[in-house]
């Protein structure tokens, strides 16, 4: 493979390096250790060697990346300790904003009596919880004294598998703790202690432990780009993404204290449509609906199970995110149609949503 460019972002992982194409760009791959080379330090091919050269000029480069993102990011992340009537917890949290709001993880702060954020400066400021959600694991606190200046957000829409990527926060009380990898898959589901689930969310396998939900998980610009949340096991860590779902959910939480959302109640998983049908409707997936809840709006509108959803208020359906993201509060108490495929033939019904509160959800 002499000669051949490859994409390398060097991170050392016992004697192997991993690569990722994300910041880096391209160089050329080194020849093997065993090329025969002459006295005079050239290859049989007369190159010179530059095996060590690269090697030493690619860790640089990204030892450089991830000391610049500690540097923009770390002021910014505070360690978190919570009181709460069971005991103490510990987490992280991000400032957000000049006027003291921070972004931390639903559960991090469940049942807080009291919130303490310490800084990598030493301020220490006591925090209340302006609003939580449970349903996608944000909850947004403010300082009663100042802060830091806030991170950057940036989009985590746009990020590409192999990125790197830089896990900033506070695992185990170790205040101050950075570890770096790569995006290593997109589009995951995160179960949440309501029940829920939250879709879009990122997998990395940059090193996440107990005490880093609520962190930063930031590009290489040290910009935000989700929020560390969950140890699914070892060496697999997954963050809420910074996108414009989230970030409505965040504006939500500062401005009300909590989120609105429509409500359905149906359950179902997403399938591949007939040839015929998707030509037809112009999508090559659907829903399939697995369950209806009793007397919900999609039960008064008689859809049943098995019905497979295409579409809702005139928009495709292909998966269940494209469907928990038309339940937004402009949604609640206003009719829409949903059109299914049910025993070869489309059928429309028109439902009502219903505010997911009002439930008790």
């Amino acid at each position: 493979m002499h000669g051949k460019a490859v994409p390398l972002a060097l991170r050392e992982h016992g004697h192997k390096w991993l690569c990722c194409v994300a910041d880096l760009g391209m160089i050329e791959e080194s020849a093997s250790d065993d090329a025969a080379r002459d006295d005079d330090g050239r290859d049989t091919a007369g190159n010179e060697a530059g095996h060590d050269s690269d090697d030493t000029d690619a860790l640089d480069a990204y030892s450089r990346t991830v000391m610049s993102v500690a540097e923009t990011v770390l002021p910014s992340v505070a360690s978190v300790s919570v009181r709460t009537n069971r005991g103490g917890g510990l987490g992280s949290a991000s400032v957000i904003s000049a006027d003291g709001y921070l972004l931390t993880s639903a559960h991090v702060v469940e049942g807080a009596r009291t919130i303490e954020a310490a800084f990598a400066d030493g301020r220490v400021a006591a925090a209340d919880v302006v609003g939580r959600d449970p349903l996608s694991d944000l909850a947004v606190l403010r300082a009663r004294d100042e802060v830091p200046a806030p991170v950057t957000f940036g989009d985590a829409s746009r990020l590409r598998v192999g990125q790197l990527v830089v896990a900033l926060g506070n695992p185990r009380g170790l205040s101050g703790s950075v570890t770096a990898g790569i995006v290593s898959a997109l589009g995951r589901s995160l179960p949440t202690q309501s029940g829920r689930v939250v879709d879009e969310v990122i997998q990395t396998d940059a090193s996440l432990n107990p005490g880093n939900s609520g962190g930063v998980l930031a590009d290489s610009r040290g910009r935000m780009i989700g929020v560390n949340t969950a140890v699914a096991g070892i060496g697999l860590g997954l963050a809420v993404p910074i996108n414009a779902t989230t970030r409505h959910i965040i504006d939500s939480l500062i401005e009300t204290g909590r989120v609105r959302r429509a409500w359905l109640g149906i359950a179902g998983a997403q399938i591949t449509l007939e040839p015929q049908l998707a030509e037809r409707i112009g999508s090559r997936t659907g829903i399939q609906v697995a369950g209806v809840s009793a007397g919900s709006p999609a039960d008064v509108a008689g859809i049943k199970r098995g019905d497979i959803v295409v579409e809702i208020g005139g928009r495709t359906v292909n998966s269940t995110t494209a469907i928990q993201a038309m339940m937004v509060e402009d949604a609640i108490d206003k009719p829409v149609e949903i059109t299914v495929w049910r025993n070869g033939a489309l059928v429309d019904a028109v439902t009502v949503p219903l505010e997911l509160d009002a439930r008790g959800a």
